[in-house]
């Protein structure tokens, strides 16, 4: 019986190719010209007015990133009338890697698209007697992974290194007769042999199903299969009729396409990317009206927008029917670790008002399949976004512990439970295949509380998106005897069915932490710092212009405003913030922080200009949420004297730095070796501060994504100053290591120690590591996200706490024993490690390190080669509170400004845990003054939030600022009762200051 088994899988899979090829039977030859862009992609109408060269099969065309328009026309042959016709058009593809190079549209001559291509989809309908004339806009695109599907260090990344010898050679240019029962056959074989191969080879059902294709081989002539093929389909009608068992499982099929917003290809590219594979699937939709596509991404949809209308209008009409289902929420499928918590919010408001406003469409589920771990804060922003379901797929790439649930409710920082499903598919890009359907059904955790999972399918990455072969498999798999049933539907009518029948689900509290992908929070760290200080250049220019706004009358720049964030929103994209893009998308995003700098700053100086009026005192500005230095948070108040003046004296080969608050001791290596916070020591008895070390960097398989676990194994200190001398109030230390150059200047500043740092960085592979030895027994960190902070464990008693060797933070991360606590804050870092170590003379110290620099090669081999400026201090002897107002302290300077009196803040509140995250003016443009705080403790205060203007209604509302209650408000303000960790967006409606 094996070799009966054996035999038929090789019969079938030979007949395959055979019958694969038959699908299309008469052919007729087609004629091709082209033009060759010079530069840039160029509109539809200069192309189709732009003059061709004749060209044939063969002919090479494409250097990289470059753009060629073909020209295809001929008659389709008379003889033809009645019988499906398609043009088969190959621009070159080299391999069955749909999205990752060559690519393109296809035009009718009046300029309106029909569909893509791409390496699964070649074909292209034609009108029997109808003469063809279409014009193919072909891209270039370099193929940027080896065939085997990994990276390898290249130059063809960005257009200005990677050459310009053409890549591809046009392969097919034909007409030809598309054979629609042989195609129907060739589905039916694949399904079923697909099917059987998932079977027990016990079970009668794989026998029946082996017995049926031998049957029907036998009636195949391979000289004729057109001819034979309804023949051979009768000898399969009852095994493919067979109903499914009532325990199957249900797979729902959501069409999908997941397009990366930039990665191998830049933006631009993107942009094209949407158009093709919204082309292909409305172009699809037309011959099945049962297939479902659900599209995130709001950015991706407003590019098409403009630079596709026609093609945005056939997007619209299909969303409108129902079939095209927006999801996702957010402007971008963003990395959700390193964007700040107003940006994760401004995500959703921006997302969902784009979908709200242009299709009517209040979106229900966050889609995030292919982001590098999720935030504990999302639950919540996920629910005030007026939310309800959370999907990924990414947590199955753990590398050490399997994650325990598919479906779940997940709590969030403050308490918050979304109900979240996880495709146990395996992937986004599914093409239902057996084996992919099979793996739903064994690997689903939650059998017997819950009956079915979501499957997205589709090509993505690079787009595609579904094919009829993918629908062709749907429809067989309907309702077949032993696979999952496959009914394609609607993501929220997955997630009601699946929530009222799984209301119990398992709980999971905390972060989502992905085991994989570590180095995405230190990788092109010159993105990193540009979208930090974005964030709080937009908190400034915020803050700042809504208090002119309603202090002197001045505009507001709502437009601005808008199209810098989109454009920083943009960037957080899941493969631009992480660093794992090429190096043109990194370029590109440079030049665009340097933008919004340029711009935030000027809008920031004008409106400090209008509110200090005339006078020649010097104010300082404090855009943070804490007063310091005499000035009230979110105001403004003449300068005085600077506090606390260092004093820098020799002690033997090093310096001691002291202020009255702290006495620190930096020898000659550079190193901090005591820091006297009063009577308490704050480093471990025989460890340093501000020790700097060099590790290989070599992850097994993705250079940019990975830091994996090894590097530890090999450390060289930095411990050899080339330079070291006293500056100002402060030491210089200069240290040359490789290639690199390091140089800081070590100062304090009132209870802080900060470490002003240059590098001149050209390492490769390696990474660069700041650590403190700090004398506190922890057993976890507390690390700064959005809207509050989490903790980790500082040991390795599970394998669950093990690989979170490498963690991210924001602005903070905070070590305490009862009664004292030290925090390391940042300006833009992210990636960090906290361990327990033994301290001299017994007991544990806790040694916090910030990863500042990576090398990797690839996808970008100049990744992070230049010079870097970053800032970071060491806290001691500050709790929570203290640590989350240092950091923001770091990242928000005071700004000095000529002008007369001080500038009382539009808001304050009475309490120093519940921070301001934002002050603007609300979106609808009415005047009304929007506040978002949150609670920072993790306790359970009562506030008062008190408007420093005349307000005359208090509302709480969502994130697209949409009431959800009314507040009572008096004469000092409004009060709140919060709950740890909770996000309060409160606004104001203002009353006339003359009643």
């Amino acid at each position: 019986m094996h070799d009966d088994h054996v035999l038929i899988e090789r019969r079938l899979h030979r007949t395959l190719s055979r019958v694969e090829r038959a699908v299309y039977g008469e052919r007729a030859p087609l004629e091709v010209a082209v033009w060759a862009v010079d530069g840039e992609p160029v509109p539809v109408a200069d192309a189709l007015a732009a003059r061709y060269t004749p060209a044939k099969v063969g002919d090479r065309w494409g250097p990289p990133w470059s753009t060629a328009w073909f020209r295809i026309t001929g008659p389709v042959p008379p003889e033809w009338a009645g019988r499906r016709v398609e043009a088969l058009i190959d621009i070159g593809f080299l391999d069955t890697h749909t999205g990752f190079h060559a690519e393109g549209l296809v035009y009718r001559a009046d300029g309106s698209p029909v569909k893509g291509l791409n390496p699964s989809t070649r074909w292209v309908p034609a009108t029997p007697g109808e003469d063809v004339e279409l014009y193919v806009e072909a891209a270039a695109n370099p193929m940027v992974l080896t065939p085997d599907n990994l990276f390898w260090p290249n130059q063809l990344g960005d257009r200005e290194t990677a050459g310009d010898e053409p890549l591809y050679r046009l392969e097919r240019v034909e007409l030809a007769v598309f054979e629609q029962e042989v195609w129907e056959l060739q589905h039916d074989l694949e399904v079923l042999g697909e099917l059987q191969a998932e079977l027990d080879l016990g079970d009668p059902r794989r026998w029946q199903i082996l017995r049926a294709l031998d049957r029907a081989l036998d009636r195949i002539d391979r000289q004729d299969v057109a001819g034979t093929a309804t023949s051979a389909r009768e000898q399969l009608r009852d095994v493919l009729q067979a109903p499914a068992r009532a325990s199957a499982h249900r797979a729902s099929a959501v069409g999908h396409a997941h397009i990366d917003s930039a990665w191998l290809w830049p933006t631009r590219e993107t942009i094209r990317k949407v158009a093709r594979t919204t082309a292909n699937v409305t172009q699809l939709m037309d011959d099945h009206p049962e297939l479902i596509y659900a599209m995130s991404s709001a950015q991706q949809l407003a590019w098409i927008k403009q630079h596709r209308p026609e093609v945005f209008a056939r997007v619209a009409d299909r969303i409108k029917a129902g079939q095209f289902v927006p999801v996702g929420g957010m402007w971008v499928e963003s990395d959700t670790n390193m964007p700040g918590g107003e940006a994760l919010a401004r995500q959703f408001a921006h997302g969902k008002r784009f979908f709200l406003d242009e299709f009517g469409v209040d979106t229900e589920e966050v889609w995030l399949p292919d982001s590098f771990g999720y935030t504990a804060a999302l639950p919540q922003l996920i629910a005030l976004s007026g939310s309800r379901w959370f999907l990924t797929q990414k947590i199955s790439w753990n590398q050490t512990n399997k994650f325990p649930h598919h479906t779940f409710w997940w709590e969030g920082l403050d308490g918050t439970r979304i109900f979240t499903h996880f495709p146990p598919v395996d992937t986004y890009n599914s093409r239902l295949a057996g084996r992919e359907l099979a793996h739903a059904s064994r690997n689903f955790a939650d059998k017997g509380g819950a009956t079915g999972s979501l499957v997205p399918f589709g090509y993505g990455d690079g787009g595609g998106g579904p094919t009829r072969e993918m629908l062709a498999r749907a429809a067989r798999l309907r309702d077949l005897d032993g696979s999952p049933r496959v009914v394609i539907e609607r993501p929220a009518e997955f997630f009601a069915r699946a929530e009222a029948e799984y209301p119990d689900a398992p709980v999971w509290t905390g972060e989502l932490y992905l085991e994989f992908h570590r180095g995405t929070y230190t990788s092109q760290a010159k993105t990193k710092q540009g979208n930090r200080r974005s964030e709080h250049l937009l908190r400034e220019a915020e803050l700042w212009c809504a208090t002119a706004t309603v202090r002197n009358g001045t505009e507001y720049p709502y437009d601005a405003l808008d199209r810098i964030w989109k454009l920083v929103l943009l960037q957080q994209f899941h493969d631009i913030l992480p660093g794992s893009s090429i190096h043109w998308v990194h370029r590109e995003a440079a030049a665009n922080y340097t933008a919004v700098a340029a711009e935030l700053e000027q809008l920031i100086a004008e409106a400090q200009h209008t509110l200090a009026g005339a006078g020649d005192r010097q104010l300082a500005f404090n855009a943070a949420p804490h007063a310091r230095n005499g000035v009230p948070a979110l105001g403004a108040w003449p300068r005085g004297e600077t506090a606390d003046p260092t004093t820098v004296t020799q002690e033997g080969d090093g310096f001691v730095l002291d202020n009255g608050r702290l006495r620190v001791a930096v020898d000659a290596r550079g190193q901090l070796t005591s820091v006297r916070d009063g009577d308490r020591e704050v480093l471990a008895p025989g460890g340093v501060g501000n020790r700097l070390q060099l590790h290989p960097d070599n992850p097994n398989v993705f250079d940019a994504w990975d830091i994996d676990a090894f590097y530890r194994h090999v450390a060289h200190d930095l411990d050899e100053a080339s330079g070291f001398a006293p500056t100002g109030n402060g030491v210089r230390v200069v240290r040359a290591f490789g290639q690199s150059t390091i140089t800081q200047v070590i100062t304090l500043e009132a209870g802080t120690v900060v470490f002003d740092t240059d590098i001149d960085w050209h390492e490769r592979e390696k990474l660069l590591k700041a650590g403190f030895d700090l004398d506190v027994t922890a057993d976890r960190s507390a690390s700064e996200v959005q809207f509050g902070h989490v903790y980790r464990p500082t040991h390795t008693n599970t394998s669950w706490d093990a690989a979170k060797f490498e963690i991210c933070a924001h602005r903070f991360v905070h070590v305490a024993e009862p009664g004292y606590g030290v925090a390391i804050v940042n300006d833009s870092t992210y990636g960090h490690d906290v361990t327990r170590r033994p301290r001299e003379g017994g007991g544990t110290s806790t040694a916090v390190r910030l990863s500042l620099l990576r090398a990797p090669r690839s996808p970008d081999p100049e990744t992070d080669q230049g010079r870097h400026h970053l800032r970071y201090a060491l806290v001691p002897g500050v709790g929570i509170v203290g640590a989350a107002r240092e950091g923001y302290r770091i990242n928000l300077p005071e700004r000095a400004v000529i002008g007369g009196g001080p500038v009382e803040p539009l808001v304050s509140v009475d309490d120093d845990g519940v921070i301001v995250e934002s002050v603007k003016l609300a979106d609808d443009r009415s005047g009304d003054v929007v506040v978002r705080l949150y609670e920072a403790r993790g306790a359970r205060p009562t506030a008062t939030v008190r408007p420093g203007f005349s307000a005359i209604r208090a509302r709480t509302v969502d994130l697209l600022e949409r009431a959800t209650g009314d507040l009572d408000i008096t004469d000092q303000g409004v009060v709140l009762a919060l709950r740890p960790f909770q996000i309060v967006t409160v606004r104001f409606t203002l009353g006339d200051p003359a009643s």
